[in-house]
C-alpha cells in the first residue's frame, strides 16, 4: 500500500501532467486549442468516451496539473479552477442554485461577496437570510423548506470570527443544503473545510495560494459529484483560468506551507502587540489565547491565519497610521509575502451599505493587515511610529 504522503508533499508533487519529455517542472502549455489524430478520436474525446484535451476554456493540462494539487490539499476528491475568487464564488452559488431558492449566509463576508450576493445573485429571484457566523441557533433559525445553501467564511475577514464548521454541515444536511465555505483567509495549509463535512470549499487562489501578488485566480473543490456540476456550469460561462496563471499558482502552492507557518507566527506577534497599544481600542486575530472560540480554532484551524484587524478611535485616526507607514504596502491584496494595510470601511467593505457595515462589526475605526514575511519586529516598528 502507498503510504499516505503528508501536505508538505503533496504541495510539491502531486498532480503533475507529465509529457513525452519527461521534463522536471511542470509544463506550461499556452495553446487555445489541442489537435487530435483523427475525426473519430474527436469524436471520443467531445462525447467523454476517451480522457483527453481540446480546448483551454474547457481543460488545459497546466490547469488539470494545478486543480489536482489543490484537491491533493483540501482532502477533496476534485478541484475546479476558475478566473477569480469572485468567479468562484459565482460558480459555488449559480452551479446549485434556481429562482426561487433559499441561502443562509453569515453577514461577516468581504465586501465584494457581500455587494455580489446583494446586487446579483438575489436579482435572479434567490432568497438571502443573513446570520451571524458564530450563533448556530441564528443559522437554524434562518432555514426555510427552500433552503438550499449555507455560504460563509471562517474566520471572517476581517474580524477573526470563527464558526463551528461540523455544526453547520450537519444543520444544512439535516434539511438538504450544501455547505460552502470561503477558505480564502486560512488557505488549505490552515484548514480543510471539508474534513469537517463542508460540501464545497472555495477560495480566491489569488491570495495565499500565489503569495506574491502576481496572478488572480480561484479554486473550488469537493466530491466528484459536485464538482462535476462546477465544471459544467464554469466552461458554459467562461470562467476558466489562464494556463499562464495555473503554472504560476502552481509554483505558489510549493512554497505555501512554510510561507503560512512563518506569516501566522509574524501575524500572531503582531497582533500580540497591538493589545499593549494605549490608542488601539481592539485587536481582532483568531490566533490569539484568548479568543472567543479558541477551542473551535484549535480543532479547526492550524493556527491564527495571517489577517490581523485593529481598531482605533475614527476614521481619520486609521487614515493616519495607513498614510504613515514606511514597511507596510498600502492595498486590499491579502496573502502577500510582503505585508499590507488597508481601511475596510473605504475599500474591501466598501459596497456595503454603512447599516450592513455596521452589522457586520465594521467600524470606520478599524484597520485590516495582512501579515507578511518581513521580519516582524520590522512590521511592529513600522506601525510603532504610525501610531506615534
Amino acid at each position: 500500500m502507498t503510504k499516505k504522503l503528508h501536505p508538505q508533499t503533496l504541495a510539491i508533487r502531486a498532480g503533475k501532467e507529465q509529457t513525452a519529455y519527461n521534463e522536471h517542472n511542470q509544463a506550461l502549455f499556452l495553446t487555445s486549442s489541442f489537435m487530435w489524430p483523427t475525426a473519430a478520436h474527436a469524436a471520443d474525446l467531445f462525447s467523454k468516451k476517451v480522457k483527453g484535451f481540446t480546448y483551454t476554456r474547457t481543460a488545459n493540462p497546466t490547469t488539470a496539473a494545478f486543480e489536482k494539487r489543490l484537491a491533493a490539499l483540501e482532502g477533496a476528491e476534485r478541484a475546479v479552477a476558475t478566473s477569480s475568487g469572485m468567479s468562484a464564488i459565482n460558480a459555488a452559488f449559480f452551479t446549485f442554485l434556481s429562482a426561487g431558492d433559499h441561502v443562509v449566509s453569515s453577514y461577516s463576508l468581504f465586501g465584494t461577496t457581500a455587494g455580489f450576493i446583494d446586487t446579483v445573485v438575489k436579482k435572479f429571484g434567490i432568497e438571502v437570510t443573513y446570520v451571524s457566523p458564530v450563533d448556530i441557533e441564528e443559522w437554524r433559525a434562518a432555514v426555510k423548506p427552500n433552503t438550499k445553501l449555507f455560504f460563509l467564511e471562517t474566520p471572517s475577514n476581517p474580524l477573526g470570527e470563527v464558526a463551528d464548521l461540523q455544526a453547520l454541515a450537519d444543520l444544512a444536511h439535516e434539511n438538504g443544503a450544501l455547505l460552502a465555505v470561503d477558505n480564502s483567509l486560512m488557505s488549505p495549509f490552515g484548514q480543510q473545510p471539508l474534513m469537517f463535512d463542508a460540501d464545497i470549499s472555495v477560495q480566491s487562489a489569488t491570495k495565499a495560494i500565489d503569495g506574491h501578488g502576481r496572478v488572480a485566480g480561484g479554486v473550488l473543490a469537493g466530491s466528484e459529484e459536485l464538482m462535476a456540476q462546477v465544471a459544467v456550469y464554469a466552461n458554459s460561462c467562461g470562467l476558466a483560468i489562464s494556463p499562464f496563471n495555473s503554472f504560476e499558482l502552481l509554483s505558489g502552492i510549493e512554497t505555501l506551507s512554510i510561507r503560512m507557518e512563518k506569516q501566522f507566527a509574524n501575524a500572531l506577534k503582531v497582533a500580540q502587540w497591538l493589545r499593549t497599544q494605549a490608542q488601539v481600542k481592539a485587536v481582532y486575530y483568531s490566533g490569539l489565547p484568548d479568543h472567543p472560540q479558541r477551542e473551535l480554532v484549535e480543532r479547526q484551524q492550524n493556527g491564527g491565519g495571517i489577517v490581523v484587524g485593529f481598531e482605533l478611535e475614527n476614521q481619520e485616526a486609521a487614515w493616519k497610521v495607513i498614510d504613515s507607514v514606511n514597511v507596510f504596502s498600502r492595498t486590499a491584496n491579502l496573502g502577500d509575502v510582503r505585508s499590507t494595510i488597508t481601511h475596510p470601511w473605504t475599500t474591501t467593505h466598501a459596497r456595503m451599505s454603512p447599516e450592513n457595515k455596521l452589522a457586520a462589526g465594521i467600524r470606520q475605526g478599524l484597520v485590516r493587515l495582512s501579515v507578511g514575511l518581513e521580519y516582524a519586529d520590522d512590521l511592529i516598528d513600522d506601525l510603532q511610529q504610525a501610531l506615534a
